[in-house]
Parts: C-alpha cells; structure tokens; sequence
C-alpha cells in the first residue's frame, strides 16, 4: 500500500474532477480528505483473496459469465430480450435454475435496492434495502451481494442468472483494484467461492438488461425502485460531518495517549 501523503490532495476530490465526470455522478459522494473518510489511494492486496493464483477468476474462470446487450440495432436488442423469455421459461421448467433480477435507485439521497427471486414452482422473494449516503455504484453492489446470498441458500441450486441493468458494477466484483468496493468484491466472492466449491456444475451469468429495454420482469422492479421517496432523518452534510468530527476525536485520542502529558 502506497504511503499516506498529507500534502497530497486526495484524488477523488470533485475539484480534480472533470466537467463531464462531475456530470454524470449518478448519486452523492464523499469529498472530504482520505484521512477522516478512510479512502485510500490504493487497495490493499495483503487479503488472501487478492493474492494471484487465489482469485476467483484464477480458480473458477468457467464458472461464471456476462452477456452484454449489443445496442446497435433494434433487431439486436430483440434477439438479446427473447433470450431473456428463455431464461425465464428455463427455470420454470428447471429445479435447479433461478433468477435474481435487481435494480437500484438513489433519490433525496437515499438509495433504494430491491431484489426479486424467481425459482420454479415457488413465490417470488421480494426484497426491499434502503441506505442513506452511498454512491449508486456501492447500491448496486450490495444489492447484488444480497441476491447471491440469498440464493446460494435455496436448496438444489445450480445455476443462477443476474439480471441487472448496470453490469458495470457485475465487473468490479472481481477487480480488487478498486478500493472503495472492496468490502463488497471480498464479500460477494466468498460466497461464490462456497457456491462454486458445492458443485463443480454450479454457474452464475450476469445478464445486461438496460432499464430503457423495458423487459417486463426487470421494468417491473425498476418502476417500484423509482417510487419510493424517503427522506433522511439527518441531513447528508450533518452525517458526514458527524462521521468526520467522530473520525477527528478518535485520532485526537489516540495521539494523547502515544503522547501523555508529563506536566
């Protein structure tokens, strides 16, 4: 891990960023010094899961899989949703299949991420999370942590399919290069690890479906993800200051003690 420069400005600070990256922040971040937000300039690759040979792509490389939408043509587009019909007439028909699709949404910044589980010949499992200051990246990450785990709980299951509109966010489970996620990538690998180690016929396809494709089970949990509009109890910037004052105080005394006074 690179050394902690305090002359350095930190560089997610929204003064180093560009126009057209301020533009497209979907949902509110920190941007305050690494040293009270504990972000830090590099990821640490001391966990076992990081080191080479040990990562899921390196032990399970054909277990997994992501199925982009090819935009180009509407024809495309509808040749890539039939394949979505199928994968839903699959796992009625199979046991062992399920699919997990998820959505998330931030408004007032609050975050909002629901999960529908469909498996054959059972009810849907609805779940509903709601979380206040994090980034639409990090609401996409735990509702896809969610969704594993509670599949890779069912009885009997072989092959889950996740269907998400943000498949960006499928990718950084296994970049561990990125830190701020990286309590995510660690958690939702080791329960991949488990489900992969079950059984060698085990899989997990990710699947690309854009909200704007409109695909009758994922529109649905888009719509409903959309329609909520909590308010926080606090105020963001009052959480953040507090979280920062918290942060300021633990330093503070943590320095007394190294340093006692001798008067």
């Amino acid at each position: 891990m690179k050394p902690l420069n305090n002359n350095e400005p930190h560089w997610l600070l929204l003064e180093n960023l560009m126009y057209k990256q301020q533009t497209i922040i979907k949902g509110p971040i920190a941007d305050m010094d690494n040293r009270f937000n504990k972000v830090f300039s590099s990821s640490s690759s001391f966990h076992c899961k990081f080191s080479p040979g040990n990562r899921l792509t390196d032990i399970f490389p054909n277990y997994f899989s992501f199925h982009l939408l090819n935009r180009k043509s509407d024809d495309n587009i509808k040749s890539y949703l039939c394949k979505s019909d199928s994968i839903i007439l699959q796992v009625s028909l199979d046991p062992h299949s399920v699919v997990v699709v998820l959505n998330a949404s931030i408004k007032n910044h609050v975050a909002t991420s629901i999960s529908y589980i469909h498996s054959h010949d059972s009810l849907v499992i609805k779940t509903i999370y709601h979380a206040v200051n994090i980034s639409s990246t990090e609401a996409e990450l735990f509702v896809i942590r969610c969704g594993i785990n509670q599949t890779t709980h069912l009885p009997n299951i072989n092959h889950i399919f996740i269907i998400i509109d943000s498949i960006h966010a499928t990718n950084k489970i296994f970049d561990f290069s990125l830190h701020p996620y990286q309590i995510y990538s660690v958690a939702i690998s080791c329960k991949l690890r488990e489900f992969f180690q079950k059984n060698n016929n085990n899989s997990i396809k990710f699947w690309d479906c854009p909200s704007k494709c409109k695909w009758f089970l994922h529109d649905t949990v888009d719509k409903e993800t959309k329609k909520f509009d909590l308010t926080p109890i606090l105020l963001c910037r009052s959480l953040w200051d507090f979280s920062k004052k918290q942060e300021c105080n633990n330093i503070l005394n943590k320095w007394k003690m190294s340093f006692p006074s001798t008067g």
